[in-house]
């Protein structure tokens, strides 16, 4: 009966850490939030980080700079001229 009680406890504590961890991060608010939440994710452990801020921090500024990128719009393509023979 213990050792029934102590696997009962033990997954209670790890389901208790599994809902913390999923409140950890806001919801999501559009689809660049998304976008920008994604790529924080795969470029924050190659990111430097000669200040030592920490993987939060790197995420959130990787996140920060990516919704000012989405938030200016879509990169403005220079119109060639051609020239007519």
């Amino acid at each position: 009966m213990p050792a029934r009680k102590l696997a009962l406890l033990a997954a209670a504590a790890g389901l208790s850490l599994i809902a913390t961890g999923a409140q950890a991060e806001p919801p999501i608010r559009s689809a660049e939030d998304a976008f920008c939440r994604s790529e924080a994710r795969a470029q924050v452990f190659s990111a430097p980080d000669p200040l030592n801020l920490g993987l939060h921090e790197i995420g959130r500024r990787i996140w920060a700079s990516c919704m000012q990128r989405k938030a200016a719009g879509p990169a403005k393509k220079s119109q060639r001229r051609r020239r007519h023979r």
